[in-house]
């Protein structure tokens, strides 16, 4: 893992950056909000794949997002490009199909920037679950919330825990 003193920019990437990278962005937001640590951190999110560039978050994220308290903004979905890499201390991928692509984007992880969310949330990850399912699909946006919020209690845990 990136060496958590300098870690500032996190990116989180999902499919097409309407579900699942938006509602990771905006819970963590409000996570390091909640610890008073808004100044240390950049967040953001991007989509693997070229689909729905340009739309705002789903509608079904952002009921999601309404009815937890938190807060979000209109946005338009972007690309992960090469210089993402570069650029952000972590990449989040919601699943291990993100992950192949971001990798095939930015060649071999040298840096060790690449992670899934899940690997934050050990009681799922140690059972072997590595994945958070694409509500786009499932139409389930209570489990996919559930998860990413497990996941991103986790690494802020994480964190914290090594005293960032």
């Amino acid at each position: 893992m990136t060496d958590i003193c300098t870690l500032n920019k996190i990116m989180f990437i999902c499919h097409g950056n309407i579900c699942r990278s938006p509602m990771a962005e905006f819970i963590m937001k409000q996570i390091i909000k909640q610890h008073g640590m808004e100044n240390r951190f950049e967040i953001a999110s991007a989509a693997i794949s070229p689909e729905e560039i340009g739309n705002d978050i789903h509608p079904g994220t952002k009921l999601k997002l309404l009815q937890n308290g938190i807060p979000y903004m209109h946005r338009k979905a972007v690309r992960l490009t090469a210089a993402d890499y570069e650029y952000y201390d972590l990449l989040i991928c919601m699943d291990s199909e993100n992950l192949f692509y971001i990798r095939q984007l930015t060649g071999q992880d040298k840096l060790h920037k690449i992670h899934l969310l899940l690997e934050y949330a050990p009681q799922y990850y140690t059972c072997g679950r590595t994945d958070i399912a694409d509500p786009w699909y499932t139409d389930n946006f209570n489990d996919t919330f559930d998860d990413i919020l497990a996941g991103c209690t986790g690494l802020m845990d994480e964190l914290i825990s090594l005293k960032y």
